[in-house]
């Protein structure tokens, strides 16, 4: 938690003001009782109503002054709260950015939305109400007892026995339930993450009829998570009768001993009252202080989690570096490259080699998990290899700034992702500042633009989140015209052109080929590798053969053995 005390700094004038009115209000709750004991004393008891006038006025001033300075105290609180929320997300947020794929396997994507969200609400949340009333309940608690040995020493070492028992009891309720809250918030990420897959996958769920199984599955969860967080609440409101039953039990012997002293002359009506007074103050501020520490609990085990998010170790991923920054020409080569996710125990790449010249097209097969995508993240270093070299216009790929290095590829993912926004949104998102003519030219290279020109408002026709309201053929084409319209040195095709017609996937690659770029095709029809210039096979991760079709046709068997299982199956779809 004091690691993110720096987010204060930036408010540090507002967080000052708000505290020094916090203070303020703090010395009027103190001298009001001291003030309505003297209206009894010196006004009520003896009959002199000028002395309850003068006190009464001074008592009725303070308090307006500290009504007046609780609202502006509020202002400022809020201010601090909201804006250092608003800081953290954006780090958070920053943070993110800079996580490599192997990060993102260590804080799954519904945790994240979690820590962005609900964690940074109970950070703020708790600094709001550490300005308003938390450091004042704590504070009234001392001070009060302070002022009650002013008043009536005897009558105040009842509250001097009391008060710290009960202090000990919720001390230890809380370190309880900053654990269970904890357990908490993880409970949140399960249940996050089950939203998340249905809503992502209802058509799906929808087709299948599971929407049973799914609410069930919900459910689970669900409860998981409602116990918990019944099991934190129970423990922290537990502290509220302790605390209420303690200091009830100390204003009636406060009373009785009271009584008994205003009887000998020991104590004077005024004190009791103040002392009496001061009692239910500090039970009050108890009260508060109670519902302050739950919310501490809370925050605590948010802090501890949004923590491990800005503290980890990114470097990996730095994009700007003191590496070479220059233009590519896209001459790449695989020099024995071997590659292993960091929790698998089987490498996804081994022993790969090849050269593929500036301009050239080089065509990936194999069956699902032979390592082609994998392959591919490796060119613009999204992994990194495990051993081997890659190297780029014949420099070693470790030595390119990262950022100019992306800045100069054009990947179109296997699952084809949009944002939501217009079509022009979408395709000129793959380039800073794209104009209208380029956004047009992309998108009649990828074979979109004669059904953007049928849709209502055309290239400012909205896009559905996730690009719902469109088909799966035209999320790649518009994929691919975002990746056209930077240009690109490399353009990188993982598999996607699988939800097109031959017609359109042969338009679109013929498209391709007046691109005068390298480019890289991962597909699962030989069809769309056939006019390449190499051809790579890949099984289990090993690249088992390479060459061009015609090559491959006469000397790989097992080439041969998937395009004669491929004709047959054109074959038998015609007939």
């Amino acid at each position: 938690m004091k690691k993110l005390f720096r987010y204060l700094l930036p408010y540090k004038y507002a967080t000052i003001i708000a505290l020094l009115l916090t203070g303020f209000e703090l010395v009027v709750e103190l001298i009001q009782p001291v003030l309505m004991a003297k209206i009894i004393d010196e006004g009520i008891a003896s009959g002199n109503m000028n002395r309850v006038y003068l006190w009464g006025g001074i008592l009725l001033a303070l308090s307006f002054i500290a009504f007046t300075a609780g609202i502006v105290n509020s202002f400022y609180s809020s201010r601090v709260g909201q804006g250092v929320g608003h800081d953290l997300r954006r780090d958070l947020f920053e943070k993110i950015q800079q996580f490599s794929f192997k990060d993102f396997q260590e804080f799954p994507t519904s945790s994240l939305i979690t820590r962005l969200t609900n964690d940074v609400t109970q950070i703020q949340n708790f600094i709001f109400m550490s300005l308003r009333i938390a450091l004042r309940a704590p504070l009234f608690i001392i001070g009060g007892m302070i002022m009650a040995f002013t008043v009536n020493v005897k009558l105040a070492m009842i509250l001097l026995i009391s008060v710290p028992l009960l202090m000990v009891i919720v001390f230890t309720l809380i370190g309880k339930g900053v654990s269970l809250f904890q357990r908490v918030q993880k409970k949140l990420d399960l249940v996050n993450s089950i939203i998340q897959e249905n809503l992502i996958g209802i058509r799906l769920i929808k087709a299948y009829t599971r929407g049973d199984h799914e609410q069930k599955r919900f459910e689970k969860v669900n409860k998981l998570l409602k116990e918990d967080n019944s099991k934190a609440l129970q423990i922290m409101e537990m502290t509220m009768p302790i605390l209420m039953f303690g200091m009830n039990v100390a204003m009636v012997i406060i009373v009785w001993f009271g009584a008994a002293e205003l009887y000998t002359g020991g104590a004077q009506a005024g004190e009791i009252v103040a002392v009496l007074n001061y009692g239910t103050k500090i039970m009050f501020s108890f009260t508060v202080f109670s519902f302050v520490m739950m919310n501490y609990s809370r925050a605590q085990a948010s802090s501890q989690r949004l923590l491990k998010v800005l503290d980890q170790n990114t470097s990996s991923e730095e994009l700007t570096s003191n590496a070479k920054v220059r233009e590519i020409f896209g001459k790449v080569e695989f020099d024995h490259v071997s590659f292993q996710y960091p929790q698998s125990k089987q490498p996804a790449i081994q022993n790969v080699s090849f050269t593929i010249d500036p301009g050239q097209r080089v065509g990936i097969l194999g069956e699902t998990g032979s390592g082609k995508t994998s392959l591919l993240q490796l060119i613009p270093r999204l992994y990194e290899a495990s051993s081997g070299f890659i190297r780029m216009d014949d420099e070693e790929i470790e030595k390119y700034d990262k950022r100019v290095l992306r800045k100069q590829i054009g990947l179109v993912p296997q699952e084809a992702h949009l944002f939501t926004g217009t079509i022009k949104e979408n395709i000129g998102w793959g380039k800073e500042q794209a104009s209208l003519e380029e956004v047009i030219d992309a998108a009649k290279k990828a074979e979109i633009h004669d059904f953007i020109m049928t849709l209502p408002m055309q290239y400012e026709t909205m896009v559905g989140q996730r690009g719902v309201n469109l088909s799966g053929g035209q999320k790649q084409r518009l994929s691919i015209a975002r990746a056209l319209i930077r240009n690109p040195r490399i353009l990188l095709l993982d598999d996607s052109t699988s939800a097109l017609d031959a017609k359109t996937e042969e338009s679109i690659l013929f498209s391709l080929k007046k691109q005068s770029c390298t480019t890289f095709i991962v597909a699962q029809k030989i069809s769309s590798v056939m006019e390449a210039d190499l051809i790579l096979l890949l099984e289990e991760g090993k690249l088992v053969d390479s060459g061009t079709h015609e090559a491959l046709l006469k000397e790989s068997a097992r080439y041969q053995k998937i395009h004669t299982s491929q004709m047959q199956k054109e074959v038998e779809q015609l007939a």
